[in-house]
């Protein structure tokens, strides 16, 4: 599972969510779905945006944990 650690990532660089949204130009409803993990996919240059504004590596944002149950999902 991939756990997407935006909040951390605002804390520590002191940002709000609205800060960023404007930073990176993507609206705050988009920044909340990928803030809650509830986004199915991000773009590279959405990333790109992120790292850039937050001063970060992707990793500092996406971060892979394995399923409690340990069966791999393996869907596409």
């Amino acid at each position: 599972m991939i756990n997407v650690n935006l909040d951390v990532m605002l804390a520590k660089r002191k940002m709000s969510l609205t800060e960023l949204s404007q930073k990176v130009d993507i609206t705050m409803a988009n920044l909340s779905i990928l803030k809650t993990g509830k986004a199915k996919a991000v773009r590279f240059s959405t990333l790109d945006a992120l790292c850039r504004a937050l001063r970060c590596q992707p990793g500092d944002i996406l971060e892979f944990t394995e399923d409690e149950s340990g069966e791999e999902d393996l869907r596409g």
